[in-house]
């Protein structure tokens, strides 16, 4: 019986050795894997190929955030309406639902600059789900002029989250008609950004 007992302990702890290998001591194993959510608003596509980069990098949830009423087709009606929605502080409600919302550890949260600005679906995603607690990551495509006010905001927004350096690269030129850009070799120029700076931000 003792020469059983014996072998049954040496067989666990074998196993358990087989299970921890690769993971170092001070790391919590319950933190491997982290779950992660990949939010993303898109006009012109070019913010949807950067989050599906991101997605072929860190895996996780990739969601689209679309609006209970789509904004126009018309490019000057939509920036009427955005210049409108961010004076009032009006937020457009979501038809994009996201079921349990605390399960996700890592949130990366994708948008254009619309007029220097954080969309306005953006900062309703962000007033809808409380994100305390986790690991909020902004990227951003923009026409060239940079990302604006809009990684500020998603601070000041998630005041309770961990908020890392944001991802920003230029996109399309909806005004002048220029829609996805970020394509071919402008892709793979994204893909190789994007690897740096997860890298740098330790998510990879």
């Amino acid at each position: 019986m003792t020469h059983l007992l014996l072998t049954f302990f040496l067989l666990i702890s074998a196993c358990s050795s087989t299970q921890m290998k690769g993971i170092p001591a001070d790391v919590d194993a319950t933190l491997v894997p982290r779950n992660v959510l990949i939010v993303y608003l898109s006009r012109t596509n070019n913010t949807r190929i950067i989050a599906e980069i991101i997605h072929k990098q860190v895996g996780g949830t990739l969601v689209a955030l679309e609006l209970s009423t789509p904004y126009p087709e018309n490019y000057q009606a939509t920036v009427q309406q955005v210049v409108h929605e961010n004076e009032t502080g009006y937020l457009p409600p979501l038809k994009t639902k996201i079921d349990s919302i605390q399960r996700y550890d890592v949130v990366f949260v994708g948008f254009p600059t619309w007029g220097m600005k954080l969309p306005p679906p953006i900062k309703s995603f962000l007033h809808q789900y409380n994100l305390s607690g986790k690991t909020v990551i902004p990227f951003n495509t923009n026409a060239g002029y940079g990302i604006g006010s809009s990684f500020e905001t998603i601070q000041e927004l998630c005041t309770k989250s961990n908020v890392l350096e944001g991802f920003t690269t230029k996109g399309g030129v909806e005004r002048d008609g220029q829609y996805l850009v970020i394509q071919g070799t402008k892709a793979q120029e994204a893909e190789t950004n994007i690897k740096k700076w997860l890298q740098k931000i330790n998510v990879m």
